[in-house]
């Protein structure tokens, strides 16, 4: 079971769903993680109170990578306020793996950069270490 989670994460870091850049957006956000040089930006469209489409954008470890693009996936069709709402322990069950204390933030970048983008709040979800 583990050769299988970890092909599917290898396989949204080698191909990842929603990346790139959207123009026009409502809201983007960067960030980064200082602890390994992950980078992040997000851009979002919204409709009715909802994510309709977004982009990520960025580099770092397969980790962060493949949870940005896991995440996306999920995010779409969310109401804006759920998002805000999201801890750090609902992207790791995303995940589907055991992932480290040292890299839970690798993780969760992506989420903080969406909370970011959506309420303001940049601060790391709980569970992030």
């Amino acid at each position: 079971m583990d050769d299988l989670y970890r092909d599917y994460i290898l396989d949204h870091y080698k191909r990842p769903r929603n990346f790139g850049e959207l123009e026009p957006h409502d809201l983007e956000a960067h960030d980064h993680n200082p602890l390994c040089g992950d980078e992040l930006g997000v851009h979002i469209r919204v409709a009715d109170g909802k994510i309709v489409e977004l982009r990520f954008h960025g580099q770092g470890c397969a980790i962060s990578q493949a949870a940005a693009s896991i995440a996306s996936e999920e995010y779409v069709g969310m109401p804006l306020d759920e998002v805000g709402g999201l801890d750090g322990e609902w992207l790791i069950e995303l995940l589907g793996i055991p992932i480290s204390a040292t890299r839970r933030r690798c993780a969760l970048l992506n989420l903080k950069v969406m909370r970011g983008a959506t309420t303001g709040d940049a601060s790391w979800p709980n569970g992030g270490g």
